[in-house]
């Protein structure tokens, strides 16, 4: 088997603006900064990588300052956080707060069991009142 859950995983993605994109996942979901270079080296992207400080996954967000791209999200692209409990308005007041937009889901059952919010360049996110195992 190639992948099984001890395999790390970067999902990796542009960003119109870093330190946007970090203050979101940082501020406003949670995550920790495992790395980041901002030295606008020729040849070389700009990126930030947010996750769990123990987790076996990170998104790594990227600009090329040289070839930026324009990040192309469509209302399917989900990161979904099964939260196992209700969700807490304090938790979508953070996102918000760090840049966030509250969105109507696409798919209607994500509006039934959470709560959609997408980061500043359009990527959403699910907080979930579901448990993973009951999804």
């Amino acid at each position: 088997m190639i992948v099984n859950a001890q395999t790390h995983i970067r999902l990796a993605r542009p960003s119109r603006d870093l330190a946007a994109a970090e203050r979101f996942y940082v501020e406003g979901l949670g995550l920790d900064v495992l790395w980041k270079t901002t030295e606008r080296v020729s040849g070389k992207h700009d990126l930030v990588m947010v996750g769990p400080a123990d987790g076996g996954w990170h998104f790594e967000l990227t600009h090329d300052p040289e070839n930026p791209l324009e990040p192309s999200p469509t209302v399917d692209d989900l990161f979904v956080v099964y939260l196992g409990a209700p969700v807490e308005e304090s938790q979508v007041d953070r996102l918000l707060a760090a840049g966030g937009t509250r969105v109507p889901a696409h798919n209607p059952y994500w509006d039934a069991f959470g709560v959609t919010v997408a980061d500043p360049d359009g990527y959403r996110i699910v907080l979930c009142s579901r448990s993973w195992g009951s999804a």
